[in-house]
Parts: structure tokens; sequence; C-alpha cells
């Protein structure tokens, strides 16, 4: 009798309980990791998981950059602050409260889609560095930092980005196709891919920060877009 293979929820608690980045950084930069960082951040992202990912469906693969502080960088699911954890997948964050604007745009778009439940089932959402970046600026504040901001720390970290690549995809995603956000993160994810070999087509979206920031007037337009693309992927 062959054993049932672990549930995508499984695998992906697993990853993240293990996830650490050990390689340099250019002076400056620091990753903040919120699995060690909050215990209850590790509680959440499972409820979060096992409700949306607990079976072996394939689903698409939506690249994003890196998490954000205040998005997965303290709730530890992509693109989920904890407005969007409690209001709309019924999470409860109890000891930190963020919002987030790509979080923002994002659950719009889910809504638009079908909901989270069908729209989790169709796809999943990581990063090839899925750690918070900040870079500390003169005042001593941490800002948010992209991997591809600074080119030594891309060097630093590129190596790891294609190995949790190739974690994400050994949950048996569909790589014929991959949606990438972010004009400037797709140069960088296509890089990678030109070595590495790990999807066929890369399907490029606007970032949902770069819509909310400077779009915003046009959110529905990039919604509809959004979802076209996804209607026309391969199945």
């Amino acid at each position: 009798m062959t054993s049932k293979s672990p549930s995508i929820a499984a695998a992906v608690i697993a990853f993240n309980q293990n996830l650490q980045y050990y390689g340099a950084l250019p002076a400056g930069f620091r990753v903040l990791n919120p699995f060690r960082d909050n215990p209850e951040t590790m509680l959440v992202m499972e409820q979060f998981y096992m409700k949306y990912y607990a079976d072996n469906k394939q689903r698409r693969f939506i690249i994003g950059i890196n998490p954000s502080r205040h998005g997965a960088g303290v709730t530890g699911v992509p693109f989920t602050d904890t407005k969007r954890l409690s209001a709309v997948c019924g999470i409860q964050m109890t000891s930190v409260h963020t919002h987030e604007v790509s979080a923002v745009f994002m659950y719009n778009m889910i809504a638009m889609y079908g909901g989270a439940e069908r729209f989790f089932g169709d796809f999943y959402i990581n990063s090839p560095f899925p750690l918070a970046i900040v870079k500390e600026a003169k005042s001593g504040a941490l800002l948010n930092a992209n991997y591809y901001d600074d080119k030594e720390l891309f060097e630093c970290v590129k190596d790891f980005m294609v190995e949790t690549l190739r974690a994400h995809i050994a949950l048996g995603l569909d790589t014929d196709e991959v949606f990438v956000l972010g004009k400037k993160n797709a140069q960088f994810i296509s890089r990678l891919n030109q070595q590495a070999q790990l999807f066929g087509r890369l399907t490029i979206l606007e970032h949902p920060r770069f819509i909310q920031q400077y779009k915003l007037r046009e959110q529905s337009s990039y919604i509809d877009k959004y979802i076209l693309a996804f209607s026309q992927a391969k199945t």
C-alpha cells in the first residue's frame, strides 16, 4: 500500500518552519523573518494554508518580489495583511495589526475572481525571496527594500532565490506559464529562468503596489487585466 503524499499545506508549512537566510548581505541591508520573530505568525500561516491548500491539486504560480514588512512580513501569507487575513480569510491575528496597499488590490481582485476559496484553489502565490528585506536609512529607520534594488544585494541572494523557486515548484505547480508581478521583477526572474530553466512562459502583470500608488483610478481595469490573463492561461 502506497503512502499518500503530503498536502500542499503540509509542504508549505514545513518550508516556512525551516525558512532561514544564512547568506551574505551588503552593508545596511537586513532580512526579517516573521516566522522566527513572532510566534503568532507561524500559527496564522498554518491556519491559512490548512484552510485553502489541504489537498494536492495542481495550481498556477503567481510570483511576487519579496514580502513587505506590513504584508507577508507580518502574517507569513503573501499579499495578505492582518485586515484581509481577518475580514476575508476569517483568521485573527492579535499581536499586531497591519494595513498593506498591495493586499488591498490583491483581495479586491480575488473578490472579482470569485472569492478566496476559488482563487486559492487555482493559484499559489509566493516570492523568489520569501522574507522581508529592509534597508537602514540615515535616520536609522528601516525601509522596505526589493531584492533587485541593489546590484550587490541581488548577487548575494540570487542562488537562494533559485533554490526557493525550485522548492515552490516541487509543490506540484504548473510551470508551463507563470505570472510575474512587476516589470522589473520580471526582468530578473527572466534572467534566473534562462540560467535554471524553471518555467515556460512568463506572463507579466503590473505589481499591485504600482497600481495602488500610481494607477488607483484605473484599479478596476487592472483587475480585469489580471482576470483575463488568468482565464487565458492553460489549465
